[in-house]
């Protein structure tokens, strides 16, 4: 069974940092591209990050240099560290995780973040 298990999320204080978590189980853990997508309310899900199974990594612009997105092939978990938190960063986050050319697609259930002012 295929699972996505996002952890670390709660509220925090603006400028805080928070690290999120996402162990996975139930696949090849290190073939698979992982991201995190974050949704907020009324707002559609953007991504936050990406990284992929070679280590490379991608971020959306409002995170870039904020955000960290890294993996432990040995814990089959991924991992966003959050640093200067702002209100604005307040959404639920999820884990997502893609084969090779996106023949398989999982997600997590999210976590909640809130960033208070």
């Amino acid at each position: 069974q295929v699972r996505l298990v996002e952890s670390g999320g709660g509220l925090v204080q603006s400028g805080g940092s928070l690290r999120l978590s996402c162990a996975a189980s139930g696949f090849t853990f290190s073939v698979y591209a992982m991201s995190w997508y974050r949704q907020a309310p009324g707002k559609e899900r953007e991504l936050v990050a990406t990284i992929s199974s070679g280590g490379s990594t991608k971020y959306a612009h409002s995170m870039k240099g904020r955000f960290t997105i890294s993996r432990d092939n040995a814990k089959n978990t991924v991992y966003l560290q959050m640093n200067s938190l702002k209100p604005e960063d307040t959404a639920v986050y999820y884990c997502n995780a893609k084969s090779a050319y996106g023949i398989e697609n999982y997600w997590g259930q999210g976590t909640q973040v809130t960033v208070s002012s």
